[in-house]
């Protein structure tokens, strides 16, 4: 499963993209050869391959297993007609890997590649993929029954649609983590606003719940983590651009974020957060609390399983949970909510075959076909226990767990539901999931009204460095590095960089979608 919004910059690899893509051809593709057992099942109908259908060649994302010989492989075959030969992209630095295959007009039919807006536009406006609209519109009718329109709309680059979405599946990320039974062990109770937590981390410091000593760390992060889940929420700034008096601003030049940083700069003067953070990488961070040395930190609820598993193991009488939406000196509160893609699946001009590789699609997106490549079959992979989804272990791992990789789209109305017997396969996973998500008040999530808004220059080229700006700052302000009252230099550092460039194509955007 991949985190919503894995965004990298592609800028360095641009150059090696031609100016236009149309004419290339070839196919230098060497087949993962693989064999696989699966059972597969099913009630729907089965289209026979079709010797006068021509093989497919797919470029996927890195997964562990062999795409071949994965069992959903042989589903889709079955289902589909069609052989489809699947390669994968390379774990690290896949945007590098990817611009030199697009370049060298290698005949894959198919490429999915994580969402990454800058990447897809540059394709697009390079004449390196095909327009799809017509395709849809004449071979693909399950696709736009599963697809929403707002989601196509989204992603089309001067009025025409080269990739099929694969949505976010869920909305919230992360919280605050934190040891209950060192709650209880001091009489104290969830905490509800930030100045309850302050409260309670200061109780961790002072009494040391966890016996650590000198090596007792009330809240531990990483050392990139200078927007912490839950409290930008409660200072109004959940998103990286916010709604203010109607227009969108980024967080340094929301008015809130001065608070928001002296809310955090004190927890840090106050060994309140790990003093350690600054150099903590993801893992370090996570050990930390594993390994009961920290009292609360912030991770995605897929972390979950694994801090659980580790803690049991140091620290048996250990119990934790996330701490919910906290309220901030002004009552606002609230968690970030995703909006927008995982993935993007899109036909390159080198293509053999645009038309058959809709079909494929199309056919893949048949609502039981895509249910039963998505959960597999009731009574075999799952069961239906008070309207919800329950995978039936191991079959459900063994046989659908990497079925997300092989989708081109997704059926919008029902997936969000399928896809949740994935996080019920672990029961602490699936508790912190469904707090944080099922559990939640709607009021409380925060949408990223950015997440469909469609492709927009300047903001696909300077974001994510602007973003880098932004959060090394913030990080040397929490830490006391700079001070506040040099912030309005760094203002106009930020706008001169692009931000103000960004600021009005963003708005210019929003304006019309009240």
């Amino acid at each position: 499963m991949q985190k919503a919004y894995k965004l990298m910059s592609v800028m360095a690899m641009s150059a090696l993209l031609v100016t236009t893509m149309a004419a290339c051809a070839g196919n230098n593709g060497k087949n993962n050869e693989g064999s696989g057992n699966g059972t597969n099942g099913g009630t729907e109908a089965t289209a026979k391959p079709d010797a006068e259908k021509p093989g497919l060649k797919r470029l996927n994302v890195w997964q562990n297993d062999d795409y071949n010989a994965y069992p959903v492989a042989k589903l889709l075959e079955e289902k589909t007609g069609y052989k489809v030969q699947y390669d994968m992209l390379p774990q690290d630095k896949w945007a590098e890997k990817l611009n030199l295959i697009m370049s060298s007009g290698e005949a894959y039919d198919i490429v999915t590649s994580y969402s990454d807006m800058a990447l897809y536009s540059d394709y697009a406006q390079k004449g390196a993929l095909v327009d799809l609209t017509p395709l849809i519109e004449e071979f693909g009718p399950n696709i736009k029954a599963a697809i929403k329109p707002e989601s196509m709309e989204a992603l089309k680059v001067n009025g025409k649609l080269y990739a099929i979405p694969t949505t976010v599946t869920y909305e919230i990320n992360s919280s605050i983590l934190i040891r209950t039974d060192w709650l209880d062990k001091l009489g104290l109770s969830m905490p509800t606003t930030t100045d309850e937590l302050t409260n309670v981390l200061k109780q961790f410091k002072e009494q040391d719940p966890g016996g650590n000593g000198d090596r007792n760390v009330p809240l531990t992060i990483k050392g990139d983590q200078s927007m912490i889940d839950n409290l930008v929420g409660a200072f109004g700034i959940a998103n990286t651009w916010n709604d203010v008096d109607g227009k969108l601003v980024s967080r340094v030049m929301d008015p809130a974020y001065k608070d928001y940083v002296a809310y955090v700069g004190s927890l840090y003067e106050q060994g309140l957060i790990d003093r350690e953070f600054v150099a903590n990488k993801d893992a370090t961070a996570k050990e930390k609390f594993a390994s009961g040395v920290a009292g609360a930190i912030v991770v995605h609820w897929a972390d979950i399983p694994a801090i659980s598993d580790s803690l049991t193991k140091t620290k048996p009488e250990a119990k934790f949970a996330f701490i919910p939406a906290l309220k901030g000196p002004n009552g606002e509160a609230g968690f970030a909510a995703n909006a927008g893609f995982d993935r993007l699946t899109y036909v390159p001009k080198a293509s053999n075959n645009p038309e058959e590789a809709i079909k494929w699609i199309n056919a893949s997106l048949e609502t039981e076909t895509f249910k039963n490549m998505a959960i597999g079959v009731e009574g075999t992979h799952y069961n239906v226990v008070d309207g919800a989804y329950e995978p039936i272990q191991p079959i459900f791992t063994d046989e659908r767990n990497l079925a997300n990789n092989y989708m081109a789209g997704t059926d919008e109305e029902n997936y969000p539901q399928y896809w949740q017997a994935r996080v019920r396969k672990n029961p602490v996973m699936f508790e912190a999931f469904s707090f944080l998500n099922n559990e939640t008040a709607a009021e409380a999530k925060i949408k990223n009204v950015l997440g469909l808004a469609p492709y927009m220059q300047q903001y696909s080229k300077t974001n994510q460095q602007l973003g880098t700006m932004v959060g090394d700052y913030t990080v040397k302000l929490i830490a006391g590095a700079e001070s506040i009252e040099g912030l309005a230099d760094f203002q106009s550092k930020f706008m001169s960089s692009g931000g103000e460039a960004v600021s009005k194509e963003i708005n210019d955007w929003y304006a019309t979608t009240k």
